[in-house]
């Protein structure tokens, strides 16, 4: 992985970085010069050698500015064939230094960003060579090729320019594969966060179902055992039978959520989570123990068996759990509940209200406090693809409406 907010490079030798590739870029320019100023240490002519030590020192500057450069060597040879002279030269034309037109053409073709500069560059040096073939008397230059020579220079910068052009493709689609590559890792990885969150998001919500219910079942069980202990016997054993029914439930579910956390595979931890299913049936035993526990639960289901898929039913009984708790908490014994489940047309419905035990809304859990059983019953719905809502009634006690579409079993 490279470092944050940089594509990779593509290739080590396609496109080096750090000083590997100064050191590399360097020995280039030098030998590139090397050659034009020993092509240009042939001829004895006394312009040549300036000018061609000229022509090699540009091309140092070919990467940064390829189109500076271009223009400065074509400049020099412009120089270099007014300097020509056949009665007398003061410089040769044409001659082997001049390849350095097609070095700085190669540049431009090959580091320039600008998707234009490759053609331009080409037509560039194609007119400046046509333009040898008939001379240019007004600027003092004279014809120095004929056709034949003319179709061989151009034969030789149009090599050199699709040599050019091919390793400039080679090099832009590198690039663009490895930024597609790095764009690629990063959106997994930003994938790998988001599902992580959500595993986090779904054990955060399954924990606080299992422990915040059971110990307000078994908090309000102790402390009415203790209350009747001495009065009533056979009250306490049934709180403390309950109690431990409690105890053991949440510690094999405490347990299955462990055993999650450390063996459970990556992208599969909230469905390891829910592994043990349960059905609307179960609300029944939570409801019993809310009984003992000192509320009036009354309950209505109406689905027809088989009709909800198990996540379904797991979102329900959640729900219906969790407002349970909530009442043993905020409310306390001698708090009233009617919850009510129905399915009307692939839609299923959760109503739970309670009276507060009389006491006036507003005296209890703030609605918008936004406390954990409150958030983990609106993810578990909005999961669902469901709306919830919950607030305090007017007068007393609280209500929770919870509306779940239903993959309805035909």
């Amino acid at each position: 992985m490279s470092e944050e907010g940089t594509p990779p490079a593509p290739s080590a030798w396609i496109h080096l970085t750090g000083r590997h590739r100064q050191v590399l870029g360097r020995v280039c320019d030098v030998g590139l010069a090397l050659v034009v100023l020993l092509a240009a240490r042939q001829y004895d002519v006394e312009s040549d050698l300036p000018l061609g030590l000229l022509m090699g020192l540009c091309l140092f500057a070919r990467r940064q500015y390829p189109v500076t450069v271009l223009g400065a060597v074509l400049a020099l040879a412009v120089v270099q064939f007014a300097l020509h002279d056949p009665s007398g030269p003061s410089a040769s034309a044409p001659a082997a230094y001049d390849v350095a037109v097609l070095f700085a053409m190669m540049s431009v073709v090959h580091h320039s960003r600008d998707p234009r500069m490759p053609y331009a560059a080409g037509a560039a040096v194609l007119l400046a060579t046509g333009a040898g073939t008939v001379g240019i008397p007004a600027a003092g230059l004279e014809r120095f090729a004929d056709p034949e020579t003319l179709l061989y220079f151009w034969g030789l910068t149009l090599t050199v320019w699709l040599t050019a052009f091919s390793l400039r493709t080679r090099r832009l689609y590198a690039e663009s594969q490895a930024a597609r590559a790095w764009h690629a890792e990063r959106e997994q990885e930003h994938r790998m966060r988001l599902a992580a969150a959500e595993e986090r998001a779904g054990i955060a919500r399954e924990l606080h179902d299992v422990v915040a219910h059971s110990l307000a079942v078994m908090i309000l069980q102790a402390d009415g055992a203790g209350a009747v202990l001495r009065k009533s016997p056979d009250m306490a054993e049934t709180a403390l039978k309950t109690i431990a029914a409690t105890g053991r439930d949440a510690i094999d579910d405490m347990h299955r959520i462990v055993r999650v956390l450390r063996e459970g595979d990556q992208g599969q931890a909230v469905d390891e989570v829910e592994r043990r299913l349960v059905t609307l049936d179960e609300i029944g035993t939570v409801a019993e123990r809310a009984r003992v526990a000192g509320l009036t639960v009354d309950v209505s289901v109406e689905v027809g068996e088989g009709r909800l898929a198990p996540a379904e039913e797991m979102t329900a009984f959640r729900i219906v759990q969790e407002c349970l708790t909530n009442v043993l908490r905020h409310a306390g014994a001698g708090a009233k509940v009617g919850i009510e489940l129905r399915e009307e047309q692939g839609t299923l419905l959760i109503d739970v209200v309670d009276d507060g035990a009389g006491t006036l809304a507003g005296g209890g859990v703030d609605p918008h406090s936004g406390g954990n059983g409150l958030v983990g019953m609106r993810e578990r719905v909005e999961l669902a693809g469901g709306t919830f809502e919950a607030g305090p009634r007017l007068g007393s006690g609280w209500h929770v409406r919870a509306r779940i579409p239903t993959r309805t079993k035909r």
